[in-house]
């Protein structure tokens, strides 16, 4: 996936891509001037989908969103391209109603950005849970560190379950890395310090969260290989 803080500029992206030689598959982000050849020729690199990010900018507001992905769904429908969406999950819910029908793949970044504390009957979680038991949006299990502190893994681990029992087709998993972190206070582009997450615990809320291994070879295996088509 095309880092937020290298914009528009995709070719670290289509480098990487290059590598495996197809093996791989990838998320661009790109403005709405960019043309139909150019959007062609990323996905001939192994490009799947577009990325729009409302988080990283602050913004919240659920009209811009449904705009920008309604947009998009246009551009992409009918090509094998999803849309992956970063921004805050009261953002998301409002904009339930006109996004459910795009006739595009969402795919919700992090949790859909639900705070780890979120009580199972929230609306905006069930105008989520709506999406995704419907099959209109995926759920990326990502970052929790993004939605929670670090005595919120129980919290975080009761909503991945919570995800995968209204519809373990439309579950996904992401390490994340490099685990970006800005400070709080900081800057766009200030240093921040680094943010250390062991691989081994990857692995262990893999295991918690997915604790089933028909579920696990779900989520890590079937379900990408179906939305990125390899």
């Amino acid at each position: 996936m095309q880092p937020s803080v290298y914009g528009v500029d995709n070719r670290l992206l289509e480098e990487s891509l290059a590598q495996p030689r197809g093996a791989v598959r990838g998320v661009a982000v790109q403005g709405p001037e960019v043309d139909d050849g150019e959007l062609a020729r990323l996905h001939a690199t192994g490009v799947r989908g577009v990325r729009v990010n409302l988080e990283s900018a602050g913004a919240s507001d659920p009209d811009a969103l449904a705009r920008l992905l309604s947009a998009w769904a246009g551009r992409v429908r009918g090509q094998g391209w999803h849309l992956q969406v970063y921004a805050s999950c009261r953002a998301l819910a409002a904009a339930a109603p006109r996004v459910r029908k795009l006739g595009v793949p969402l795919v919700f970044d992090h949790f859909a950005m639900t705070p780890a504390q979120t009580a199972p009957d929230d609306h905006e979680l069930r105008a989520i849970l709506d999406l995704v038991r419907e099959g209109a949006a995926y759920v990326k299990l990502s970052a929790p560190y993004r939605i929670g502190g670090p005595g919120d893994a129980d919290a975080v681990t009761a909503l991945a379950r919570t995800f995968a029992a209204a519809n373990p087709d439309r579950l996904l998993w992401a390490s994340d890395w490099p685990h970006t972190n800005r400070a709080p206070g900081a800057a766009p582009h200030e240093v921040s310090p680094y943010r250390d997450v062991p691989p081994g615990r990857l692995l262990e809320e893999i295991a918690a969260w997915l604790p089933d291994a028909a579920l696990r070879r779900r989520v890590l295996a079937d379900n990408p290989a179906r939305l990125y088509g390899f």
